[in-house]
């Protein structure tokens, strides 16, 4: 029988809330893999982090000092995330075998741009791996967006590689739908081989949502999406926001900050200031499920009849952007990961752990299909302690 492994998987996403920290025992590699969720941390960030993260992010405001320093800050709540984890598992640090970070993006920028005389795609994710594998002991596997950017992909997304893993069936056409900061969706037909995957970004998950709630109420984000089920959806404005280009792109396609965050929210507000708050946050939220629905029915639909959609990460806890969903797509469709014995909140952390399984085994986990890259190539950076 094959050795089981402790992997711990680090995820801290667009939200800029906190890390999420889930050990698992994994064992076996490609389709043979077979994982047990042991623990789960959420480990929040400490006041002042989010607003310092969101003026790096913003070239306008950004300062390379800070940006610097953030790259070993972030790491260091990783190394406490880690051993959190690893208390809430009741095991040493020196049973686990490895960690996968996503690390947090300060920038993506997957289009090619002109660069003295060269054609670049790039992007940067701090919590340098390397400062985790130092602190905590454990090699560490970070950056895993780069190799396929350096192969003329677009970085992501990465989460379609163990969704195949995980979710493919030989019966149902089935939408893995992940609701964070930014949503995205990986199609899996009946009986595919990771070839056949597609996958893509379908715009803002709880990004626009989560930044109006900060402007009106001051809170982080709409609980249960009690908001948004108060107010009322307003057809102008959600006719405004479905014009954004963005909707329009073909896939391959990712986006995030660049597209959806604190720029077009200050233009959106331009247009929305007359109508009532609740009801801006309701056509926020509606744009979320119309955004994906609009995904489906462009780039899907005429290749794929799905069966089911699959929903996950925090958007999967906002009732109202689910009944969005529901409406579209038909409410028997819609269905939550957790109904398949996987937590919402710990999904894209476990991908990571996984993801950094294969990377030990020296497995592509990229999808050229998904990312646009003209290979297949192993993901990530091995950090030894």
């Amino acid at each position: 029988m094959e050795k089981s492994k402790l992997v711990v998987g680090l995820m801290s996403g667009t939200s800029l809330d906190g890390v999420d920290a889930v050990l698992l025992r994994v064992t076996g590699k490609g389709v043979t893999t077979k994982f047990e969720q042991l623990a789960f941390v959420e480990h929040a960030f400490p006041r002042g982090l989010r607003k310092l993260l969101l003026r790096n992010s913003a070239p306008e405001t950004s300062r390379v000092d800070d940006i610097a320093r953030l790259n070993f800050f972030l790491a260091e709540l990783y190394a406490e995330a880690v051993k959190r984890v690893a208390r809430r598992g009741k095991v040493r640090l020196s049973q686990i075998a490895l960690v996968g970070s996503h690390g947090q993006t300060i920038q993506h920028l997957p289009r090619p741009h002109k660069m003295l005389g060269r054609t670049i795609r790039s992007t940067l994710q701090v919590g340098d791996p390397s400062v985790v594998a130092t602190l905590t002991g454990v090699l560490t596997i970070g950056d895993f967006r780069v190799a396929d950017m350096a192969v003329g992909g677009q970085g992501a997304p990465l989460v379609p590689y163990f969704d195949w893993l995980v979710f493919r069936s030989s019966s149902k056409n089935r939408i893995l739908l992940n609701v964070g900061g930014i949503a995205n969706m990986t199609v899996l037909p009946k009986n595919c081989s990771p070839e056949r995957v597609y996958a893509f970004d379908t715009g803002p998950g709880n990004m626009i949502v989560d930044a109006l709630m900060h402007e009106f109420y001051g809170k982080r984000y709409d609980h249960n999406g009690k908001t948004a089920a108060r107010g009322m959806v307003s057809l102008e404005l959600l006719e405004r926001m479905a014009k954004h280009p963005y909707l329009k792109a073909r896939p391959p396609k990712s986006t995030g900050r660049e597209e959806f965050g604190r720029e077009y929210v200050n233009e959106f507000l331009k247009h929305a200031r007359r109508y009532d708050r609740q009801d801006i946050i309701a056509t926020a939220a509606q744009f979320t499920a119309y955004a994906v629905y609009d995904a489906y029915r462009r780039f899907v639909e005429k290749r794929v009849k799905v069966d089911e959609v699959i929903v996950s990460g925090g958007g999967a806890k906002n009732t109202y952007i689910v009944d969005g969903l529901r409406r579209y797509f038909g409410s028997r469709k819609v269905k939550l990961i957790n109904e398949f014995g996987i937590s919402s909140d710990a999904k894209e952390a476990i991908c990571f752990a996984i993801l950094a399984n294969e990377t030990m085994a020296g497995r592509p986990t990229n999808l050229p299909r998904v990312t646009g890259a003209k290979k297949r190539v192993v993901l990530g950076k091995i950090c030894r302690p």
